[in-house]
């Protein structure tokens, strides 16, 4: 586990009124840096007493013409969805033991996994996102670097890339 600094993080609206972060999300992918990311999170949600919601994405676009059905029943998707509940239960069990609210999911996608992680933080009202600088370079995993990058240009609100 990593040690986490922590520093005051409050948000200036409208002037000088300043609003508590109350919901973070975080993208797991499998990685170093998305697992160092949902440290982080933990962090910030236990300091702030903030709901944290947890994602996978698994995006396979559409040119490739196989459906999500396809890649649920492959061995390498029921493989990923494996890996995901197990990275749900690891934090899970960290959240419950500091008396963090999470909600954990699993997004199968034919849209692009920034589009996804986006638009999930939008319909949640989250105020922020906290991701890793890189992830899985795979097929259907998590891409980050260019995602994290349109991350932070496209996101309604404040990003932390964990590195």
């Amino acid at each position: 586990m990593t040690d986490i600094n922590l520093y005051s993080l409050d948000f200036k609206v409208d002037g000088n009124m300043k609003k508590p972060i109350s919901s973070i999300l975080v993208a797991v992918d499998g990685s170093s840096p998305s697992f160092r990311a949902a440290d982080y999170a933990l962090g910030l949600a236990s300091r702030y007493r903030a709901k944290l919601f947890l994602i996978t994405v698994t995006s396979i676009p559409a040119k490739y013409h196989v459906t999500q059905p396809d890649v649920i029943q492959s061995k390498e998707g029921q493989r990923e969805m494996d890996d995901a509940r197990n990275w749900f239960e690891t934090y899970t069990q960290k959240a419950k033991q500091k008396g963090i609210i999470i909600w954990t999911e699993l997004v199968n996608s034919h849209r692009p996994v920034d589009y996804v992680l986006l638009e999930y933080a939008e319909e949640k009202n989250i105020d922020l996102i906290v991701t890793g600088t890189r992830g899985r370079n795979t097929l259907g995993r998590l891409l980050l670097g260019s995602v994290a990058s349109r991350i932070v240009t496209y996101s309604h609100c404040s990003v932390l890339l964990a590195k």
